[in-house]
C-alpha cells in the first residue's frame, strides 16, 4: 500500500526538480528521497520521473499521479482536522496566496492575532504574481487568496479586505517637497521608478494618468522594480519618483526620507479582495479565519 509519507516527498521532489534539494527541506539524505521515489515506482509499476544530471522533471506517468496525490494529502489533512473540530478544537495549516503590497503588510498583524484565539493553526503566506493566486485557487492549491482585482468565475466567492491607496513619493531633497502638490503634467519631466507590468500599482496608476490624456510612452521611465520596498528604497536615493502604496511608503514618510506629494486631479484607491474557492470545502480553520477577517476588517 502507498503510504501519505511517500506521496510527501514524491510531491515535493516533483515541486523542487532535485532530489537534493528535496531532502534539505524534509530533512532527509538524498540517498532516503531516491528510495523513497524508487520504492514508490516499483509499487506503481511506472517511472515517474525523468532524470537529467542532477535535475529531474515528472514523466507522464508522475503528471498523472501528481494532482492526485495532491488530493490525497489534502484529504488526509481535512480528515485530521475534522476529527478534532468534532472535540472543539480549532487546528491545522493553511496557507494564504498574496499578491498585493498591502495584504503583505496586514496579514502579518491579522494572522498575529488570529493564532492568539487558536494558536494550534499554522498559517503560510506566499508571494505570488496576481494571476497565479487566482489560478492555484481555481485549481484548489490554495484555500485562500489576496488579490487587488476580482475575476468573475462562478467558483470564486469574495470578501472585501481593504481599501488601499496609491500616492506618489518623492525624495526629501526634491523640489516639490516644499509645496506639496503638483499638475498631472508636470509628472513628464521626472525620472519616475514603475513596478512590473501586470502589477496592480503600476495599472492603477496609468489608468490615472490615462484620465488626464497622458501615456506611457509619455514617461520618463528611469527603472523598473518588481516590489514596492525596492521602489521606495530607490526614492530615497533620488534615483526618481514613484507611485506605491500608503502602506509601503509609511516608513519612509514616518522617518522624513521621502515625501507625499498630491496630484491635483488624481486620488488613487483599490479594493483589495480575499478570496477563496467554493467548490473546495473549507477546514474548521479556514473557515474561522475567513470569519475573522470578515468581523476584523483592517480600514476599522
Amino acid at each position: 500500500m502507498i503510504s501519505l509519507n511517500e506521496l510527501q516527498v514524491f510531491l515535493v521532489a516533483a515541486e523542487l526538480g532535485n532530489f537534493s534539494e528535496a531532502g534539505r527541506k524534509l530533512s532527509l539524505t538524498q540517498s532516503a528521497v531516491s528510495q523513497t521515489i524508487n520504492n514508490l515506482e516499483k509499487h506503481l509499476g511506472v517511472k515517474l520521473f525523468e532524470r537529467t544530471g542532477r535535475t529531474v522533471f515528472l514523466s507522464p506517468s508522475g503528471q498523472a499521479l501528481e494532482p492526485m496525490a495532491r488530493e490525497l494529502i489534502a484529504a488526509s489533512k481535512r480528515l485530521e482536522e475534522t476529527m478534532c473540530s468534532l472535540q472543539g478544537k480549532v487546528v491545522g495549516e493553511m496557507t494564504i496566496g498574496c499578491s498585493t503590497t498591502s495584504g503583505k503588510y496586514l496579514l502579518p498583524g491579522l494572522i498575529a492575532q488570529f493564532r492568539g484565539q487558536y494558536p494550534q493553526v499554522r498559517i503560510n503566506v506566499i508571494v505570488h504574481s496576481r494571476g497565479t493566486v487566482i489560478n492555484k485557487l481555481l485549481n484548489g492549491d490554495l484555500p485562500l487568496g489576496m488579490s487587488s482585482k476580482k475575476v468573475d468565475h462562478h467558483d470564486l466567492e469574495y470578501q472585501d479586505f481593504f481599501t488601499d491607496e496609491i500616492i506618489l513619493i518623492v525624495p526629501k531633497e526634491h523640489r516639490w517637497a516644499s509645496f506639496r502638490q503638483v499638475f498631472p503634467d508636470d509628472l513628464l519631466d521626472e525620472p519616475m521608478i514603475l513596478r512590473e507590468e501586470g502589477a496592480g500599482t503600476r495599472e492603477m496608476m496609468l489608468e490615472g494618468l490615462q484620465a488626464h490624456d497622458i501615456s506611457p510612452d509619455m514617461l520618463n521611465i528611469a527603472m523598473i522594480l518588481g516590489n514596492a520596498e525596492a521602489i521606495e528604497m530607490a526614492v530615497e536615493e533620488g534615483i526618481g519618483i514613484a507611485f506605491i502604496s500608503r502602506l509601503a511608503a509609511a516608513k519612509g514618510l514616518a522617518l522624513d526620507r521621502v515625501v507625499e506629494i498630491q496630484v491635483k486631479g488624481m486620488q488613487l484607491t483599490r479594493s483589495i479582495w480575499m478570496a477563496r474557492n467554493r467548490r473546495f470545502p473549507a477546514t474548521r480553520a479556514q473557515q474561522e479565519f475567513w470569519d475573522f477577517v470578515k468581523n476584523n476588517h483592517p480600514n476599522r
